[in-house]
């Protein structure tokens, strides 16, 4: 049913949540997973020169070597957990918009679910952040699990 799974991960315990849940599914199907870190760059357009903006969106990471570190240890997570499992974790990192990349990353990789956290945030503070699971759920072809990462 799933050969490929794509979890989304920015390294939080949300994210923790939804590789558990991902990294279940795959023993389960016998699935590969994709780890995806997205460096969100309306995020790190405000400390960043245009030019620089320009080369992170073109997939020129080398520009923010802290970025990449903090994305290597998040797609590291899942890959170490995988291999715990004796699971085949692919790692992958791309600049954009996050729900615009995941949905993306998944069609050009041909994923067939993708498992992501939400924090389960509500009212004001959502509708002003918006949510990346929200919005990958609108913007995906693909099934998307989302595991609620509130805590009981």
């Amino acid at each position: 049913m799933y050969d490929r799974i794509l979890v989304p991960t920015d390294g939080s315990t949300v994210s923790e949540t939804a590789v558990d849940h991902a990294l279940e599914l795959a023993e389960t199907y016998d699935a590969t997973v994709h780890a995806l870190y997205v460096v969100d760059v309306a995020a790190v357009d405000v400390s960043l020169g245009t030019e620089q903006v320009q080369r992170l969106k073109a997939g020129n990471l080398a520009e923010m070597p802290e970025v990449t570190a903090r994305a290597e240890t998040a797609t590291g997570y899942v890959a170490d957990r995988g291999d715990e499992r004796g699971l085949d974790v692919l790692e992958a990192v791309v600049a954009g918009r996050p729900h615009a990349e995941i949905a993306r990353y998944a069609e050009n990789e041909a994923v067939d679910l993708i498992v992501m956290g939400s924090a389960g945030r509500g009212g004001v503070r959502r509708a002003l952040l918006g949510s990346v699971a929200e919005r990958t759920l609108r913007t995906a072809t693909i099934p998307v699990l989302v595991v609620d990462a509130r805590e009981d």
